[in-house]
């Protein structure tokens, strides 16, 4: 498997296999399931209600901890420095283990200096291997980046071929922060997997849609994650090292980028209100 150098020398997978909206009683098989096929990189977070079962695919796969590389993430109400001291154990404990590879802020809302400086702490401690953002603008990232001791390794944005938030890699790319791409697919929105100018270039390798957004995002060192709960598909995901994109196939690709988020913007307060409101209830 590919991997990424972040800007502390850990090295990650590039491609990714995330949970979300996985319902727990399947994320188990799922996660045993991705690993067999050849993953080695699980997103997961405290939101998305089943790190414990993430834990037990993880336990269950018949693969050392040192060759698997965990994300989970802290959710609005525990990003403050007491939230991250007083969530972070308990997302250890669901996942079953000792140390996390990769502990992001989730949303850029709430006490975001003083949850990162909590996890600046439990990174030196050892009990993080690399600390980062999600779901941040460029400037936000940035000025956290300029005005704390670590630099955020990675910022999980949406990255698909509707949205491919070309100004904000630069910037991101410009501080040393590392670009993770969630809903690489748009979740299926704008019936992406029958798009017209992808297809056609998938036919050029015998790949399909999928592999062709994969392998576009691969070859911008992005990091990608990707979900599915069918054995075949996460075959499938995996499988784009074998053909690269030609400039013309990347130009053409290019203009498919309509500049806007294909669910919803981090920046609408009624939005910010509404995902403030969604309690764990862990």
């Amino acid at each position: 498997m590919k991997t990424v150098q972040l800007n502390n020398g850990v090295e990650i997978p590039i491609l990714g296999f995330g949970v979300f909206q996985i319902p727990a009683e399947d994320t188990e098989q799922a996660v045993s399931d991705a690993i067999k096929a050849g993953y080695r990189h699980i997103d997961t977070a405290q939101s998305y209600m089943n790190e414990m079962e993430v834990g037990l695919g993880i336990k269950n796969s018949g693969v050392v901890r040192e060759e698997l590389f965990v994300t989970t993430k802290i959710w609005i109400e525990n990003v403050s420095y007491d939230g991250v001291m007083n969530s972070f154990q308990g997302s250890l404990d669901r996942l079953g283990l000792d140390y996390i590879d990769l502990l992001l802020i989730h949303q850029p809302y709430n006490d975001v200096y003083g949850a990162w400086r909590a996890m600046e702490e439990l990174h030196k401690e050892g009990k993080i291997r690399a600390i980062g953002i999600s779901n941040f603008a460029a400037d936000r990232a940035v000025d956290l980046a300029l005005f704390n001791e670590v630099i955020p390794t990675i910022n999980q944005i949406e990255i698909n071929p509707f949205n491919q938030q070309t100004e904000a890699l630069e910037a991101l790319k410009a501080e040393g922060i590392c670009a993770e791409a969630w809903a690489p697919f748009a979740e299926g929105k704008n019936n992406i997997f029958q798009n017209d100018i992808l297809s056609e270039i998938g036919k050029k390798y015998n790949k399909s849609v999928a592999q062709v957004i994969v392998r576009w995002l691969v070859e911008q060192e992005i990091v990608v994650l990707a979900k599915t709960t069918k054995r075949e598909r996460m075959a499938e995901n995996i499988d784009i090292f074998d053909f690269s994109l030609t400039d013309e196939d990347k130009v053409t690709i290019a203009t498919l980028n309509v500049g806007e988020s294909q669910f919803f913007s981090h920046a609408d307060p009624n939005m910010i209100k509404m995902l403030a409101q969604n309690k764990l209830g862990l």
